[in-house]
């Protein structure tokens, strides 16, 4: 069982890590964000890639999340602990507050780069539930722990679900944008966690993102505008509770024996085996290799 971390803006790496080693990894798809750092924590195997690369250096639209999630794949990691700033669109749900998010809704114009399949080979995931329960519940119990007994975090708030509603960036919303996706239902806003999401089910690994809130986006009158001055201004306090709540919750990883996520492809893969293209096989061999002979 591997654990895999993706560290999101102001989370380039996580506390008390031992035996830490850089490993490059190659892909089908192109090079990962960076190198992932391998480490153990309480007897915990784990993998931590920063998703905008150390230093900060790639735009959320720059961003290869099939390389991404195709590295901790060919790593041997079966499930992601996804770690993200995002913006709020609800009056409760307020900068500081901790979400684990259950649902996402898609508004970016690059779905043809959310998938690993195409090339010949055709996949049709079920995607209704997007997090995987097992290890959301995991992290809300991690979350509600810190938050409840530690004084450095009192007062911070872990909301159980919400939607989170994935635009393109790398530019903020206009007022016009925020109000609708208020009017429409969403929580929180982001610009990177849906294709992950999408990634991870098709890997079969499971997947839960830890949004840990910056702003109001630009929707509150009595807020000021998003901004990248605000958003680094709680980015400091929010980075180490989100740090507080993954080893709180690594030492306590069950292993999620028989998980659906681990079993997404089972019914999912369409294309007759004989008419998938070689290459297309060796590709995905980490991912279809169970299904499908390389």
């Amino acid at each position: 069982m591997k654990l895999g971390i993706i560290g999101g803006t102001g989370v380039y790496e996580i506390d008390g890590l031992q035996d830490r080693e850089n490993i490059p990894v190659s892909t089908p798809f192109g090079e990962p964000s960076d190198s992932y750092l391998h480490a153990f924590m309480g007897g915990q195997e784990l993998f931590f890639l920063p998703r905008h690369a150390c230093g900060h250096r790639l735009l959320p639209s720059e961003l290869n999340h099939k390389a991404n999630i195709y590295g901790f794949k060919k790593l041997g990691v079966d499930r992601i602990i996804s770690v993200s700033a995002v913006g709020s669109l609800r009056e409760d749900f307020k900068p500081g507050d901790v979400v684990l998010a259950n649902q996402f809704f898609d508004r970016t114009k690059a779905s043809d780069r959310h998938t690993f399949f195409g090339n010949g080979l055709v996949a049709h995931i079920t995607f209704a539930d997007p997090v995987c329960e097992n290890l959301r519940q995991l992290l809300l119990h991690a979350a509600t722990t810190v938050t409840a007994n530690d004084n450095t975090f009192k007062g911070i708030a872990v909301h159980d679900g919400g939607i989170y509603v994935n635009m393109e960036g790398p530019a903020f919303s206009t007022r016009a944008e925020s109000n609708t996706y208020r009017k429409l239902g969403f929580d929180i806003i982001g610009m990177t966690c849906m294709a992950e999401a999408k990634l991870a089910r098709e890997a079969e690994m499971c997947y839960a993102l830890l949004a840990m809130v910056t702003d109001y986006d630009c929707w509150h009158e009595s807020n000021e505008a998003v901004s990248v001055e605000l958003i680094m201004k709680i980015l400091h306090a929010n980075a180490e509770l989100s740090r507080a709540i993954v080893r709180q919750a690594i030492p306590n990883h069950p292993p999620f024996e028989d998980c659906p996520c681990h079993h997404a492809l089972k019914c999912a893969l369409v294309t007759a085996e004989h008419l998938v293209p070689p290459q297309t096989k060796a590709d995905l061999q980490p991912i279809i290799g169970k299904y499908m002979d390389n």
